[in-house]
């Protein structure tokens, strides 16, 4: 996936594309038969995938823009989320997915988001498959977000750095069909708004600031299995 908007562009966006663009997930990551694990062989398959669509900031930091979701919506009112969600029979693959939801949820142009890598996929308790597609955004100022205002309430960005931080970072040990856990807490504050990150998106996010910066959390994850079905102790050597 070479990057194709390229012209007067930032050198940090455009080295980092290229380096994204020879990312392949980790055999054991990318498993099939791994992310099954605990789902009942008569559950349907489900697929989603989300958009994380990185900038550079105006004093030269990874950005990651995020949206908090309608308090309206039936399910996860109010959350952070990435722009995504489940897949179309229109869809040509998950890169299309991601893109057309975040132009119907966000009014991200996708001839904005150069797309430049798939990473491994997460799988809900829910028997859902996400699968994250990172895209760069090289002019932000092109960016002119419309919400969907029966599914966004509010969109924003973040340092992508931070979901490699202690700072702001709370976290809470869980337990599902006897695995513990833990779920991890980002706290940002944009103007007078608070947004908080957590749960599977945090962890997507912690595992793309992984791949951006090349270096592992401050922390430990003590991710659940059910997501991917790999221990702590295989992540560490990644």
């Amino acid at each position: 996936m070479a990057p194709e908007n390229m012209g007067e562009k930032s050198q940090k966006l455009i080295s980092l594309s290229r380096r994204l663009s020879l990312y392949e997930p980790p055999p054991h990551l990318n498993n099939p038969a791994r992310r099954q694990h605990g789902i009942p062989k008569s559950a349907k398959p489900k697929r989603a995938a989300v958009l994380i669509c990185i900038f550079e900031g105006t004093d030269g930091e990874l950005r990651v823009i995020l949206t908090k979701r309608s308090s309206q919506l039936s399910s996860h009112s109010g959350e952070v989320a990435l722009p995504g969600g489940k897949r179309e029979e229109g869809d040509a693959d998950d890169i299309a997915t991601a893109l057309r939801e975040a132009k119907e949820e966000i009014g991200l142009d996708p001839s904005l988001v150069d797309v430049v890598t798939v990473i491994e996929p997460y799988m809900t308790r829910f028997h859902v498959t996400v699968v994250p597609v990172i895209g760069v955004l090289f002019d932000k100022k092109a960016f002119n977000p419309t919400p969907d205002a029966n599914e966004v309430e509010s969109v924003f960005d973040v340092p992508l750095e931070m979901f490699l931080k202690n700072e702001n970072r709370r976290e809470v040990e869980d337990v599902w069909m006897g695995d513990k856990f833990l779920y991890h807490f980002f706290d940002y504050q944009s103007g007078e708004k608070g947004f908080t990150t957590w749960a599977i998106t945090a962890a997507i996010l912690i595992r793309a600031a992984t791949i951006v910066y090349q270096r592992p959390p401050a922390f430990l994850e003590r991710r659940p299995t059910f997501w991917n079905g790999i221990p702590d102790k295989d992540l560490s050597k990644l």
